[in-house]
């Protein structure tokens, strides 16, 4: 599989892959790995060009041993994306394994059709661009709490080390992170990363306590115009659950689908459920 191959969602995904990750092209499946973060799911994965058939577990767990696990025991999850058109079949055989599996949406706009929140944010709202490595305790403590079950502790080192990436592509121009304040307290956040004219949103994620309060469509539209106007973007992408409220809010500021991409996943035995 070639990278070329890529759809929209996966390639703007390998905008931070660039940065650490070793990408191989083999003749089944990209693989991605990051000797520096083993623990980043999505850093160490396999992409296919097609779904998997419930038959076929065996093979791709051997491959993803042989690929990842074998090079680096500290990444015990196994993260397979699947670059294809079509969704993957049932796959009864994988769920009995512990696998979870679903879709995201990979939405885009361009510049003219950014629209105004439906309702502004309640509350007093500042939004603005972070020093990351300044504000890092603050933001790692921000996205504990949207953590879903993962293992306190790796997560912390996760999102430390995420951070700490983000940051080297800031400081090079090819990031930004930006923080939403609602009556002083640090209540949202997400980052947008850029290939030249070709913008990718971040984790956009609102603190528990503050959701339903129009924080995420008021963050969303600041970024969005952010990048428009001062980074000189001509396109912005994002991937979402299609299922998630979060989608209706995207959808409502003028973004658009123009494509889907599925993933399957067993978490490491710390990070389950």
């Amino acid at each position: 599989m070639k990278l070329a191959e890529l759809g929209p969602g996966w390639e703007t995904d390998f905008f931070l892959h660039r940065e650490d990750a070793l990408v191989s092209e083999c003749d089944d499946c990209i693989v991605v790995r990051t000797p520096s973060s083993p623990s980043f799911y999505w850093g160490n994965c396999l992409l296919l060009p097609a779904p998997p058939a419930d038959a076929e577990l065996a093979h791709w767990l051997q491959r993803f041993e042989a690929e990842i696990g074998a090079l680096q025991p500290q990444s015990s999850h196994v993260a397979i994306g699947i670059n294809a058109v079509t969704a993957p079949p049932s796959l009864p055989s994988w769920e009995a394994a512990g696998f979870e599996h679903g879709e995201y949406a990979v939405l885009e706009l361009r510049p003219d059709g950014l629209e105004a929140p439906v309702r502004a944010a309640r509350g007093r709202i500042e939004v603005r661009e972070l020093d990351i490595e300044a504000e890092l305790p603050a933001l790692v403590d921000l996205h504990l709490s949207t953590r879903d079950g993962f293992d306190e502790a790796g997560y912390r080192l996760h999102r430390e080390q995420q951070m700490r990436r983000y940051a080297r592509m800031a400081r090079e121009g090819r990031a930004a992170w930006f923080g939403l304040w609602c009556d002083g307290v640090l209540a949202a956040d997400c980052g947008l990363v850029r290939d030249g004219k070709l913008g990718r949103f971040q984790r956009v994620a609102v603190h528990p306590d503050w959701r339903r309060l129009g924080l995420a469509s008021a963050l969303v539209h600041a970024v969005s115009a952010h990048g428009f106007e001062r980074l000189g973007l001509r396109l912005i992408r994002m991937c979402a659950d299609p299922l998630d409220v979060a989608i209706g809010i995207y959808r409502s500021l003028g973004y658009r689908q123009v494509a889907s991409e599925w993933w399957i996943e067993r978490r490491a035995p710390q990070d389950r459920k």
